[in-house]
């Protein structure tokens, strides 16, 4: 089956290797401008071209996505928040105001990798938190997260050509709410932190949205659009997002943690969000600032 290999760099001249790319077929499509540099080229079938683009984006800072020719502009975007859209891990940032960043930090990471059960690892952290003021849940917002470069671009830009975009989450609706407001997403899902009206109780609303929950947004929110889950673009940089990047017609790991990437083929390591556009066949003259 032809596929089409997307190569994007902010550097890197791409043409020249998506011309020797293995299993290439066709001419090369250079769609350069903007201050990007952007190449396509039809691919076919080829165990040496996935562990070639990892070598290749190592050696030169390019991304890439091997995706089907056909329905390239997706109708849904889904999204993680944390790490993803924006740079910060909130738990871990709230986990500062009480002098755990370090402890709750590693925990984190460790999740994050698949390591740790992600309900057991939430429970575990936010117990850690019992008792933190809720205003220093307004000053960890305020003074800590900030979007990642591109995440308004990516989706104003997939808004105005009618696509839904959707924040889903495993941390905490105090910040969904917020950063989903930030970058111009239509709704977002998270978990909820429990208080008794002036602190953390360290409790978490149940269900925990986890894993399977992320699978569960994107199935039933392609659905309210009347498509199914090869019409979504979900991204994640988390073992808990592995469902729905799976599941996906286009999954995308941001700057994601090693079992992620080796179970994706669309990365973004080097450029910014706005590569999750040229995946699907935008050009730099097409995104909205």
């Amino acid at each position: 089956m032809t596929e089409v290999l997307t190569l994007v760099s902010q550097n890197a001249d791409v043409a020249p290797l998506a011309a020797r790319t293995p299993g290439g077929s066709g001419d090369v499509s250079d769609r350069t401008g903007g201050g990007w540099r952007i190449a396509e080229r039809a691919v076919g079938a080829s165990a040496e071209l996935v562990p070639w683009l990892e070598q290749q984006a190592i050696a030169h800072g390019v991304d890439w996505a091997i995706t089907p020719g056909a329905n390239r502009k997706k109708r849904l975007l889904i999204s993680d928040m944390d790490s993803t859209i924006i740079g910060q891990e909130c738990l871990d940032e709230l986990a500062d105001f009480a002098g755990l960043k370090a402890e709750v930090s590693a925990i984190t990471e460790r999740a994050m990798r698949g390591e740790l059960d992600f309900a057991g690892a939430l429970i575990q952290r936010v117990a850690m938190l019992k008792g933190l003021g809720l205003d220093a849940l307004a000053e960890c917002h305020e003074q800590r997260v900030r979007l990642n470069p591109g995440a308004r671009e990516l989706v104003a830009t997939m808004k105005a050509h009618g696509a839904r975009c959707v924040l889903v989450s495993g941390g905490f609706r105090y910040f969904t709410s917020r950063v989903a407001a930030m970058a111009g997403f239509e709704a977002d899902r998270a978990n909820t932190l429990i208080d008794d009206g002036a602190r953390l109780t360290g409790e978490v609303g149940q269900p925990i949205l986890g894993r399977e929950a992320k699978l569960t947004a994107l199935l039933e929110e392609t659905a309210m659009l009347g498509g199914t889950a090869v019409d979504a673009l979900a991204m994640g940089d988390g073992a808990n997002d592995l469902d729905m990047i799976k599941a996906a017609g286009l999954g995308v790991a941001y700057k994601a943690k090693p079992v992620v990437a080796a179970q994706t083929r669309a990365r973004i390591e080097y450029t910014d969000l706005r590569a999750a556009l040229f995946f699907q066949g935008y050009t730099a003259g097409d995104i909205i600032a």
